[in-house]
């Protein structure tokens, strides 16, 4: 497994790290907490030492099945655990037109990371991340009062660092916010399809040093080349609704075109996903969601070392989608 800084955190974690929102058994159905857990055993067994949870990942069970994984294994010796706050309002992507008092007022910023200490059953959160936002809310008149209770968490030694998730594919909705010193890692969707952080945010981490945490490499599996007009998902999982209608064709037909693309570099289409967003060096740790020990083998294999050629990642870039099935 390489290892990449995860900007000035101080921390130097896996370049592929354990996405646990899968494991959150509400929104990701057909996997028992048994076989959720022996995953995160399987993937620290491989090396991945960056996990990424959020309370609103089965309302804590999430960051609960990720304690006890922790607490069998004797401890989280040097593993890294990044958490996130919901909106108050529990709206996602965040907006504009809604006042900072609905979405993060200090008093639901410092309740949640109480929530967090309790279910990962620790006394300080390595990264605690806002799970929304917009650049909007600096401008509220509360934000003053927002902030002060984020550095009251720093200083009382309950957050160590703080970070933000950003809006699906609209990283331009943060950059205000990362160039305060408070905010020291991002995470963000960028994949084959979704290369929207390529306008402006990379050149601005590298000039902060933030740490960089990349959601969705798989485009909640469109990329894996597993999803076409067969596809059942279990009851009550959420991507009925991602995948609704004629999109998993599109989703089939985008995949299959990329097959050409296969070979000595990439194998497979997960392993191609992976090792694109892996090209870029301002990339701290890609997060892939993975719910079966298979998946954490596999997705353990892209980190190896070797990167795409400069030919192949320009014959990807003609593959990018602008899409927004979250919100459409």
């Amino acid at each position: 497994m390489q290892r990449r800084r995860l900007g000035r955190t101080g921390y130097t974690v896996s370049e592929i790290g354990f996405g646990a929102w899968g494991i959150g058994a509400t929104m990701w159905r057909g996997v028992t907490d048994e076989v959720a857990m022996r995953t995160v055993h399987e993937a620290l067994d491989l090396g991945m030492d960056f996990l990424d949870t959020a309370l609103a990942y089965g309302e804590g069970h999430s960051e609960e099945l990720l304690a006890r994984v922790l607490r069998e294994r004797g401890g989280r010796d040097a593993v890294v655990v990044a958490t996130k706050i919901p909106p108050m309002d529990w709206v996602w992507p965040g907006k504009a037109s809604t006042p900072l008092a609905h979405t993060y007022p200090g008093h639901w910023i410092e309740q949640c990371v109480e929530k967090s200490l309790r279910y990962l059953g620790v006394e300080a959160l390595q990264i605690e991340q806002l799970h929304v936002w917009h650049d909007a809310w600096l401008d509220d008149p509360t934000w003053p009062e927002t902030r002060a209770a984020m550095e009251r968490l720093k200083r009382q030694g309950k957050v160590v660092h703080f970070g933000v998730s950003i809006n699906s594919h609209a990283p331009e909705s943060a950059m205000r916010l990362l160039e305060d010193p408070l905010i020291e890692t991002v995470q963000a969707i960028y994949n084959i399809y979704d290369r929207s952080p390529e306008r402006g945010m990379f050149d601005l981490v590298r000039r902060k040093d933030i740490g960089v945490i990349v959601r969705v490499p798989f485009d909640e599996g469109g990329l894996t080349g597993s999803i076409g007009p067969a596809t059942v998902f279990p009851e009550g999982d959420w991507r009925h609704r991602y995948f609704r209608g004629t999109r998993k064709d599109e989703a089939a037909a985008r995949a299959a075109a990329l097959l050409p693309l296969l070979g000595r570099e990439a194998r497979t289409l997960p392993e191609l996903a992976l090792r694109f967003c892996l090209a870029r060096p301002e990339v701290s740790t890609v997060i892939p969601g993975m719910r079966r020990p298979e998946h954490a083998r596999a997705n353990a294999a892209a980190s190896d070392g070797n990167a795409l050629s400069p030919t192949l990642l320009a014959l990807l870039a003609e593959h990018a989608w602008v899409k927004d099935w979250y919100a459409d």
